[in-house]
């Protein structure tokens, strides 16, 4: 993350993000795979560290091996093709975008950390400062409930950033600055599209 003055003088947090080069590798159809996506493959790598049926997918295409795939649902209308590159300019300052990732892991927390519970009395030799607390009923049903906010790992699972504004596009260096935090780390893989959510962002 930086920051960055808007053109009213404003100091914005943004992040900055890699966005493409993108190649088309693949197009699923409604009539074949029944629903119209497209794959996109993105990130340089070497042939030979490929296996054969990577390999021979991207021969298949005629386009060049890239690192990482992800298929993106389109509609049936688009003009996509296989071979086709998108880069950074099809976004524009003020858009919309929501952007996923994997967030941090932060390993094994407890209730209090993972889910904000409330701590018990501190007073009176009360030893339940951070215990749980009862986490089921009596006889009825004799057991818990199958998924009880409890202690567990924290993190490390997948995480989208939604209604986030594009501020400024490079497309000299394929470089995007989105208004505000992405999850995961630096140099982590993301997917950005455009904004499902309709309506005004939360202030």
């Amino acid at each position: 993350m930086t920051q960055v003055f808007s053109d009213t003088g404003e100091l914005l947090p943004v992040t900055v993000l890699e966005a493409g080069p993108c190649i088309v590798v693949a197009r699923r159809t409604t009539a074949k795979e029944g629903y119209e996506a497209v794959q996109l493959g993105f990130g340089d790598v070497k042939e030979k560290q490929l296996r054969q049926p990577a390999a021979g997918h991207f021969k298949k295409a005629g386009v060049v091996a890239r690192r990482h795939l992800r298929e993106i649902r389109v509609r049936g209308d688009s003009d996509l093709a296989v071979g086709q590159e998108l880069k950074v300019d099809i976004f524009k300052a003020g858009d919309r975008v929501d952007v996923t990732g994997t967030s941090r892991g932060k390993g094994f927390s407890g209730q209090h950390k993972r889910h904000h519970f409330g701590r018990g009395p501190v007073t009176h030799g009360s030893h339940n400062i951070k215990q749980p607390g009862s986490i089921g009923s009596s006889s009825t049903p004799s057991r818990v409930y199958k998924g009880m906010r409890m202690a567990g790992q924290m993190g490390n699972a997948t995480a989208t950033s939604t209604f986030l504004t594009v501020v400024r596009v490079d497309p000299d260096r394929n470089l995007l600055l989105v208004r505000g935090a992405v999850p995961g780390h630096p140099n982590s893989l993301l997917l950005v599209r455009d904004a499902r959510q309709r309506g005004k962002p939360k202030k």
